[in-house]
Parts: structure tokens; C-alpha cells; sequence
């Protein structure tokens, strides 16, 4: 199915609940998006790795345009690679809505998110549980989206690092004390009861990939995540 303009929310008060296509059945990636759909979804979050910025090998351009063509759903695309803005334009060609680069990745950051906004998608940043805010602090004008990795990342069903909620809370602040509307996300370890703990701490989009696509009953799932 060819996209229609999916929903976006439209301020970061909104709670927002993205899937990781990592946690799914990869013999059948159409059916299991439409699943995730119909049980809520309202982003799908699809990790793209390269065994060079982290250790394991997930996908690339290709699925993301199988998942845009096939489903009619926002595509939150992270790039865990070494160096994104060599491979940004067929990110961006394959139908990626948002895409998300790291801050430690080999490239300059403001241009790579300048790129992003320019091709007409929303642009986001992420930092490794290590990384201070510092690190992202001269950049927090130019992001629709700041992701906090709640665990290391490279490979699914980590346990979240509670540590990493002190860092949650001072993006929020810096977020108010700059008058920023950028979404604060997190992905790793994220069930119910951590996504409540995310939430308070000031963060609104829900990266869970285990807890939905592998539970008993998808469509429970979020909504108890949504709800926390």
C-alpha cells in the first residue's frame, strides 16, 4: 500500500508508541508491521546496524522501503552506522519519515541533520548511555527528536539502565529552558513498568520491541505501555 500522510504528532506531550521491526519475525516483515498496526502502533522504529558503530548486522535501505511500500505507517529510522551521511540519501530515497543519527558516528553532525530536514524528513539524534548531554547540547535547535539509548546498543533485549533517566530529565529541562519542542525518546529495555518511569522523567516516545512483538497479546502490550 503507498503511503498516505501518516499522523505525526504534534507536540512532544504526546504519547507515542514505536515497535522495533528488530523484535519481529523477519520471514514475514509486511504482515508483521500491519500486526503492529492494527495492535496500536504508532510509529514503527526500525534499527539499522552495520558491525562497525555497533557489533551485530540488522538491515538497510531495502527493508525500510519494503516496510514504506507495503504499510502505511511513520517510519522512525535509526542509524546505528559508522557513517550515516554516506548512506543518508538512500535512507531518505526509501521512505524513512524520521531518521535518527548518533552524535559519537564519524561525520558533522549539523550538516548530516541539515541534510535530513532539507530532504523533508524530521531529523533526530541519538547518544549512547556513556555519552553526557553535553555531547548533544549544541544541537538541540536543529532536532525534531532526541533519542536516549537506554541500554548499549547493537542487539535487542537488553535490560533498561535506570541510570540513564538522569539524563532523560536534564534534556527535558534544557528542552524548557530553550523553548525546544523536540520529542525525547528511548529505546532498550522499554515495558510498562520502565516506560512509566521514562515518562516522569519526561520522555514520550516508547521504543519496544521485545515486549510488543514477542507478547502474548500485542494490542494489550502498548496499550499497557501507552498507559503507564
Amino acid at each position: 500500500m503507498v503511503r498516505i500522510n501518516p499522523v505525526i504528532p504534534k507536540n512532544f506531550q504526546d504519547r507515542v508508541i514505536a515497535p522495533s521491526l528488530l523484535a519481529a519475525d523477519f520471514s514475514c516483515i509486511r504482515d508483521e508491521t500491519s500486526r503492529a498496526i492494527r495492535a496500536g502502533a504508532d510509529w514503527m522504529h526500525l534499527d539499522v546496524m552495520d558491525g562497525h558503530f555497533v557489533e551485530n548486522i540488522s538491515f538497510g535501505p531495502a527493508v525500510v522501503q519494503a516496510v514504506h511500500e507495503s504499510n502505511d505507517i511513520f517510519l522512525d529510522v535509526h542509524l546505528m552506522i559508522s557513517r550515516p551521511d554516506h548512506y543518508l540519501d538512500a535512507f531518505i530515497a526509501a521512505g524513512s519519515d524520521l531518521i535518527t543519527v548518533h552524535v559519537e558516528s564519524d561525520h558533522d553532525v549539523a550538516e548530516t541533520l541539515k541534510r535530513i530536514r532539507e530532504a523533508g524528513c524530521q531529523a533526530g539524534l541519538a547518544l549512547n548511555p556513556a555519552t553526557p548531554i553535553d555531547a548533544v547540547e549544541p544541537f538541540l535547535g536543529d532536532i525534531d527528536l532526541l533519542l536516549c539509548m537506554t541500554v548499549v546498543p547493537g542487539f535487542g533485549g537488553q535490560a533498561f539502565m535506570p541510570e540513564v533517566l538522569e539524563k532523560i530529565t536534564a534534556a527535558t529541562q534544557l528542552r524548557k529552558s530553550r523553548g525546544l519542542q523536540y520529542h525525547i525518546e528511548v529505546d532498550g529495555g522499554i515495558d510498562a513498568a520502565t516506560a512509566a518511569r521514562c515518562y516522569t522523567a519526561g520522555a514520550n516516545v516508547m521504543v519496544a520491541g521485545s515486549s510488543t512483538f514477542r507478547a502474548p497479546d500485542m494490542a494489550t502490550a502498548i496499550r499497557n505501555i501507552r498507559n503507564a
